[in-house]
């Protein structure tokens, strides 16, 4: 019951926070509330140490408290719901003594004086049911927990909490104690040409997805088309046919040569990408295209009017014809049922040129289904006492230097050879390095008597709530919030720690913003593998990450349990103690599942998340007024009737918005009518121009827009100049000539990044020529200033070479940026860029690639990456005549120096004629991967000069030609410490 303490004590913080911001609010009160509202929040801040208290109890609750506890929760979301009712219904005073000020102050009295006693009457009964639940913990005897125990309990907590996290790059985990991974491997990737199965089994956290997601990657080169989906348990079998057809069109796109947008190759949507290391397990209920994404029942399910069986053909047809005659590799994990694989095998062609496709489960029933005589089957054994070690030190990351050592072999034999409990526990220890080893024997002792040990999933469980117990409150309210995401699902960081701040969930403290403090959670939750990070942007950090299903299993179970949130459609039911739903999450958007939604008590809604379509969902069904966070990433259905963007200004206290990914064109008028908007994201939609309205938004931080794939741009109006004190991020934007953009940027002085996806000049006549200069000299001047406050990132794509000489010419450059991108045409860099010391990420136009830039860019002693690359769409006469200038000047070679780099990790060159690459001996000593992306390379050579590299990964856009064709047979060849994946 220690997750609902948590619970409990983080809804009871955000409360307090919005009952302050209330009480120091001028509003127009009936006589007595004001007093009322003092004593609930001094009421409720008692509870909360109380509760503190008790999260750190290491003995279980009896029956009452854990009914106490229940009861504190209900009464502080009614309050909450109150407050903001109170919000929604009445503004702030009007101040000032003059007449005109006492008159309409008089007159809005009288005209909310029925609202306001209605507010004062609901206070006034929720004050006496805050204070008859505290005189019941003594009435009944509820025991004070033991303070002592806090201390301890938090070792580790607060000292992690201001630790810098090493940037990194992630990998697919190689498997621990697999012995047949060779074999396995030789299998898939053998001659053979009919199409084969490999079924891996065992039973949940034994390691089944890590050995074939290993496989994968290190077979997936070999064959011409690629995906990887997760099946949940009743999943339509059509959902993950879409998924596969989505993929292996997307890989078809390369293999016809297109070249992808600069530094946003690891920065794509949630989808798969063509790359092995980057192809993910995709959601089901992701947006879909067409046709497609209307498919809302299984394959086969009986409908009068046949619709959904033609859907099914449609789709079967499409995918066969992509996959017929190319060699295809399918990884397929997590099947639940034989039924759903014989529908989903039965999609599939079957003379397809040695194709294979790998089938994980749980159920050994489900991997002997017989579908063909060419298979094989894996039973995924535990560890040995050995491997088991191994592991669990390895998952420790020596964060902490000697604790493996000081750790008792107790804990990871405890976990009886199984992978995932081994992990989880390592993460915990790795939190608390102050722990003595008869601690850490206690706890064992508790959770497995001696000589018991972990031998099945259920068992497991204890673990986990063990590991939940251990969090500090804030970070269980964290991670319950994890349950909203469908089994499977990619989820963004930044999305995840945008939607803690808009619920309140974290908040200032030791010094750190709200942001740093949100930043610290998703690291601790990291760091104690409740996530476990699958994708690292550029800069090192993390960028997506997943939920192993066991885990939010177990979250989804406690989330039920407590009210937390309601999942309708998901993998898992979800027990509802209650019919006011909080926070509710559609996994699947159905007829039948929008129905279930409408039968419950949607008018308590505070948080709704929708996975699929929005056709048929109704937002008149929820009480509009109190909603705070809508996320509707990726969701058709705006063009319909029943949804529109109308309806959501009608949510005034909403916080978060995301319209990412949908089909919504336009953005309402009035969008300034949300007053406590936080986030407002529109990328990848159709929004080009933002209403003048939203200079009236006026908590505003991120606005975010544009398409880092397309570069399309957000035209900011000039009322944005409004948001100047609030706003972080200002990015996808485009600065036109004309506008007064450029300069009024001055005013962000709060921007932490700025991204400029468009730039536009006009040289048609001397007076545009004019003001395009004068907008460029704005531009940088604006620059200048905001690197003076706190811009660490800044991107601004353009073509005009007069903005790339200016910026040669600062007088004033940004010396603490972190993140640089500049995209354009242009030959050599400004020369202040070797100053910026702080800069982890560069990403330049690939008209910048030659040795005297690599030369003088070696110095820059935190850099991170580094990034060439240019956009087919940019590939025009003037950046050939660039390129075509470079290779003369510099012989057709380019030379890394030996030296220098001395923390780069990750080296991208994306060109579509790659001249001769060469690496000095001693040249960039800590490069892990090497991407390149090209339709014809020229040479690559001094492979083995590069220490630290273990992946290199080449990309031929379209057809290799015949010298291409022989430099990449002999780097086949010639491999021998690295992992070299050639796409054709």
């Amino acid at each position: 019951m220690d997750l609902a303490v948590g619970a409990s004590e983080a809804t009871i913080k955000s409360l307090l926070t919005k009952l302050g911001t209330l009480l120091a609010a001028e509003y127009t009160l009936v006589r007595g509330v004001r007093g009322d509202i003092q004593f609930i929040r001094d009421e409720l801040a008692s509870m909360q140490a109380f509760l503190s208290n008790l999260s750190h109890s290491k003995d279980g609750h009896d029956d009452q408290t854990e009914d106490w506890m229940k009861q504190i929760r209900e009464v502080a979301y009614d309050i909450e719901d109150c407050v903001d009712d109170f919000i929604h219904s009445l503004d702030s005073d009007r101040r000032g003594d003059d007449l005109w000020s006492i008159i309409v102050r008089a007159l809005y009295e009288l005209r909310t004086w029925w609202p306001r006693r209605n507010i004062a009457a609901k206070i006034a009964e929720l004050k006496e049911r805050a204070q008859h639940v505290g005189e019941r913990r003594n009435r009944y005897g509820v025991p004070n927990p033991d303070p002592a125990k806090k201390k301890s309990s938090m070792g580790g907590y607060f000292a992690a909490e201001h630790q810098e996290i090493t940037p990194r790059l992630v990998g697919i985990s190689e498997p621990v104690g697999v012995n047949e991974m060779t074999t396995l491997q030789e299998w898939l990737i053998s001659d053979k040409k009919e199409l084969r199965v490999l079924s891996i089994f065992g039973f949940g956290g034994v390691g089944k997805t890590t050995a074939a997601m290993a496989l994968y990657r290190k077979c997936g080169v070999k064959f011409k088309r690629r995906a990887m989906v997760t099946v949940s348990h009743g999943t339509d079998p059509d959902e993950v046919l879409k998924d596969i057809l989505k993929q292996v069109k997307e890989s078809n796109v390369h293999q016809q040569g297109q070249i992808r947008s600069t530094a946003n190759t690891s920065a794509k949507k949630d989808q798969a990408s063509p790359d092995p290391q980057r192809q993910s397990m995709m959601s089901f209920f992701q947006k879909h295209t067409s046709r497609l994404s209307q498919i809302t029942r299984c394959a086969g399910s009986q409908v009068d009017d046949g619709t959904t069986s033609k859907e099914h053909e449609a789709i079967t047809r499409e995918l066969r014809e992509h996959l017929q005659g190319n060699r295809y590799l399918l990884l397929i994990d997590d099947v639940w049922s034989s039924s759903t694989w014989q529908t989903i095998w039965s999609c599939l062609p079957k003379n397809a040129e040695g194709s294979r496709v790998m089938v994980t489960t749980r159920f050994e029933a489900v991997a002997n289904t017989s579908v063909t005589h060419h298979k094989h089957f894996h039973k995924m054994q535990v560890l040995s006492r050995s491997d088991a070690q191994k592991l669990f030190e390895e998952s420790m990351e020596d964060r902490q230097p000697g604790l493996k050592d000081r750790v008792p072999a107790r804990i990871w034999e405890m976990c009886g050879g199984l992978p995932l409990p081994i992990v989880t526990m390592a993460g915990l220890v790795a939190s608390k390095p102050l722990t003595e080893q008869n601690e850490w024997i206690e706890v064992c002792d508790s959770l497995f008597p001696q000589p018991q040990v972990c031998h099945k999933p259920e068992e497991f469980m204890r673990i986990i709530n063990y590991c939940y117990t251990a969090l500090p409150s804030d970070l269980k309210a964290c991670s319950l919030y994890l349950c909203l995401f469908p089994k499977g699902r990619k989820i963004r960081r930044k999305r995840l720690i945008r939607r803690w701040i808009a619920e309140g969930f974290v908040s200032e403290k030791h010094g750190l913003s709200v942001e740093d403090v949100a930043e610290t959670c998703f690291n601790q939750l990291v760091d104690r593998k409740i996530i476990r990070p699958i994708e690292h942007s550029s800069n090192g950090k993390v960028k997506r990450c997943q939920v192993h299903d066991m885990v939010l299993e177990y979250i989804i179970s406690k989330a039920g349990e407590e009210n937390f949130a309601t999942v309708v459609g998901g993998q898992w039911s979800m027990p509802t103690r209650s019919n006011k739903v909080r926070r509710l999450s559609l996994h699947s958007t159905d007829s039948k599942r929008a129905k279930e939604a409408d039968r419950m008590n949607l008018s308590h809604v505070r948080s709704l998340t929708v996975f699929g379509s929005l056709e048929h969902l109704h937002l008149k069904s929820f009480k509009t007024g109190i909603v705070q966070v809508l996320d509707l990433e990726g969701c058709g259905g705006f063009n319909e009737n029943r949804v529109s963007v109308s309806d959501i200004c009608k949510m005034t206290l909403l916080r978060y918005l995301s319209l990412r990914g949908t089909d919504v064109r336009k953005l309402p008028s009035n969008i300034g009518d949300l007053k406590y908007l936080e986030t407002l994201d529109v990328r990848e939609t159709k929004v080009c121009e933002l209403p003048p309205s939203v200079g009236q938004l006026e908590r505003i931080s991120n606005i975010l827009g544009g398409d880092k794939e397309t570069r399309a741009a957000l035209k900011v109006p000039k009322e944005i100049k409004g948001t100047a004190k609030t706003l972080h991020v200002l990015s996808g934007i485009e600065i036109a000539e004309g506008s007064n953009t450029a300069s009024e940027l001055n005013y962000f002085t709060g921007l932490r990044k700025l991204a400029i996806y468009k730039l536009r000049t006009s040289d048609q006549s001397l007076i545009s020529k004019k003001k395009s200069d004068q907008m460029l000299e704005d531009l940088i001047s604006s620059i200048q200033y905001l690197s003076g406050y706190y811009l660490k990132t800044l991107v601004i794509d353009v073509e005009s070479s007069d903005f790339l000489s200016m910026l040669d010419d600062m007088e004033s450059p940004p010396i603490y940026l972190t993140a640089l991108e500049l995209s354009g045409r242009f030959v050599a860099l400004p020369k202040w860029l070797p100053d910026l010391s702080n800069l982890v990420k560069l990403a330049l136009s690939v008209t910048a690639l030659h040795t005297d830039t690599l030369k003088l860019l070696s110095n820059l002693g935190a850099l991170f990456s580094l990034t060439f690359s240019v956009c087919a769409a940019k590939h025009d006469p003037d950046t050939a005549s660039i390129l075509g200038t470079n290779k003369s000047k510099y012989r057709g070679e380019i030379f890394v120096p030996a030296g220098g780099f001395l923390k780069l990790k990750l080296l991208r060159i994306f060109i579509p004629f790659l001249p001769s690459l060469n690496f000095s001996a001693g040249a960039m000593p800590a490069v892990e991967r090497l991407e390149l992306r090209f339709k014809r390379l020229e040479g690559l050579h001094g492979m083995d000069n590069l220490e630290s590299i273990h992946d290199v990964i080449l990309t031929v856009d379209g057809q290799a030609g015949g010298t291409t064709k022989v430099i990449l047979d002999e780097l086949k060849r010639a491999q021998h410490k690295y992992a070299l994946n050639v796409n054709e």
